[in-house]
């Protein structure tokens, strides 16, 4: 099994390696998980990437892996202005604009609406939603005409999960976010489209699950894919490599679900 994901991985990076070549990227919340996945296929396709993060070490360790000349970490948290602003003042400092946005960082926690605190909904609406757009917003002036903005929704914006309602709501205002960005954008043609994950294997489904059996909540969750499994990260940064290059020139506004046919059949 391992030797054929392996393959699958060197299959799929070699599909679009090198469209990228020579071009500037951010991924926020990119040191584990989709984010991480996405920010080292960008680079294999000659990006250099700066990732953010909230914890320095995790980010110096995904800056490692990924390889030290192709990415650069900056430690931030997207709900903070300031950090925002210091992020894009080290893109700026490389001298070549911006060309590919994926403004993926983001949370998500449980709780119905009887349950649902104050505390629960700023934090949640403060980093899914105040942070992701002003993680767009204070890009503008970078990105270089023709650029790429990538937004991270979600299945759960539209299926109704109990428990789930305030992060589905904020998705579901990224996706709104996706196709009003594209118009105001378009004269640029800069490019604004989102992605939706369905089920997929992160180490953030371990900390949703909070202590619970992890191996029996994933194995309830593939149970509710067509496909009978989770979708890896390297499978959603599949569509985004697919977004962040010249062959999703006629997309705009789209969303690109990666859920093993979770809201499709």
């Amino acid at each position: 099994m391992g030797q054929l994901a392996d393959t699958r991985a060197d299959t799929r990076a070699g599909t679009l390696a090198g469209s990228l070549e020579g071009k500037t990227a951010v991924v926020t919340g990119g040191s584990t998980g989709i984010g991480l996945a996405a920010a080292h296929r960008l680079a294999d396709e000659g990006a250099h990437v700066f990732i953010t993060g909230r914890r320095a070490a995790v980010l110096d360790a995904a800056v490692e892996a990924i390889g030290p000349a192709r990415a650069t970490a900056v430690v931030g948290d997207i709900a903070n202005p300031a950090d925002l602003d210091r992020l894009y003042e080290t893109v700026a400092a490389r001298g070549r604009g911006l060309d590919v946005l994926f403004a993926n960082a983001g949370t998500g926690s449980f709780a119905t609406l009887e349950q649902t605190t104050e505390e629960h909904f700023d934090a949640i609406f403060g980093a899914n939603v105040r942070g992701t757009l002003f993680t767009v917003q204070k890009a503008l002036p970078l990105l270089n005409d023709g650029a790429s903005v990538i937004l991270t929704s979600s299945v759960r914006a539209g299926d109704g999960v109990a428990a789930f309602g305030t992060y589905a709501a904020s998705k579901a205002a990224i996706r709104s976010y996706a196709r009003t960005w594209a118009n105001e954008l378009k004269a640029r043609n800069i490019r604004v489209n989102a992605v939706s994950p369905g089920s997929i294997d992160t180490p953030g489904v371990d900390s949703l699950v909070d202590g619970e059996d992890a191996a029996a909540v994933k194995a309830q969750f593939a149970a509710g894919v067509p496909l009978g499994r989770l979708g890896s990260a390297e499978e959603v940064a599949d569509a985004v490599a697919f977004l962040a290059s010249e062959r999703s020139s006629f997309f705009l506004g789209a969303n690109l679900y990666v859920d093993g046919g979770e809201m499709q059949i």
